[in-house]
């Protein structure tokens, strides 16, 4: 009966050690482990190798874009023709220089509050938190890339119905031209920046990375061997009835008991 045991309970305990570190491993995925594009939180940062992400990249051209188109509007973008008013020189229409500054200083900060996410993104421990991060990043960025087409499309029309009447002496035009070419330049970047958020997105739902196999680190749990032949621990084969177990009633052959 003991070594019945014995053997019964060296098959389940490698079972049961092995569902406990699947169990673990899922654990330390759940946490954070490669979710939503970056590895798991606490890890030293890199400033090297963020750099050269393609999604730091993106982001830092998106932030000089930016500056350049609003900071040419600001500078030469209002002329004075034939007058000591300051006219847009886009048509002589303020909206589209006021459009212009407003989208260019948006995503001049917003461009300074996302690369501050990136660095602070593999230190967030929870998937949620993540999960939150990157969709917000998701959906800005793809509101940006719309606002940039319009405003691409809105100044390049003004433009051309801008004469050269209004502009003496060519003033502004250089600012002009720069803002239209930099706001088309800010939709390539910023679509960019929303592919890959779309991305990081994908691959953090994608249950796949919550199985055992993908964990990096986790050591395969071999199962426990049997206890080997001649080893002094008797298995049921050889089991014997244990000794001192003769029956009560057995006696001396030829005794008997005496009469009184």
């Amino acid at each position: 009966m003991h070594a019945s045991s014995l053997s019964i309970s060296s098959k389940v305990e490698p079972e049961a050690l092995t569902s406990r570190t699947r169990l673990g491993a899922a654990t330390i995925k759940m946490e954070g482990t490669g979710s939503f594009g970056a590895g798991r939180a606490g890890g030293a940062f890199d400033p090297v190798a963020f750099i050269k992400q393609p999604q730091t990249v993106l982001r830092i051209l998106s932030w000089i874009f930016s500056i350049v188109v609003f900071g040419s509007i600001v500078n030469e973008g209002y002329v004075n023709s034939h007058s000591n008013i300051l006219h847009c020189v886009f048509n002589q229409n303020d909206n589209a220089c006021n459009y212009g500054i407003t989208i260019g200083v948006a995503a001049f900060f917003a461009s300074m509050f996302f690369f501050l996410l990136d660095i602070y993104f593999p230190q967030i421990s929870s998937v949620k938190d993540r999960k939150r991060a990157v969709l917000a990043e998701l959906g800005f960025t793809g509101f940006c890339t719309f606002l940039w087409f319009v405003g691409f499309c809105f100044l390049a029309n003004q433009w051309q119905r801008t004469s050269s009447d209004e502009l003496p002496l060519n003033q502004g035009a250089d600012a002009a031209r720069a803002a239209i070419a930099f706001s088309f330049f800010s939709i390539v970047s910023w679509a960019g920046l929303t592919v890959k958020a779309l991305q990081r997105y994908r691959l953090g739902t994608d249950m796949s990375l919550f199985t055992t196999e993908n964990i990096e680190g986790i050591p395969n749990v071999e199962p426990y061997p049997g206890y080997p032949t001649g080893s002094g621990m008797e298995t049921a084969d050889t089991y014997q009835s244990p000794p001192f177990t003769e029956s009560l009633d057995s006696g001396p052959k030829g005794f008997q008991v005496p009469t009184y």
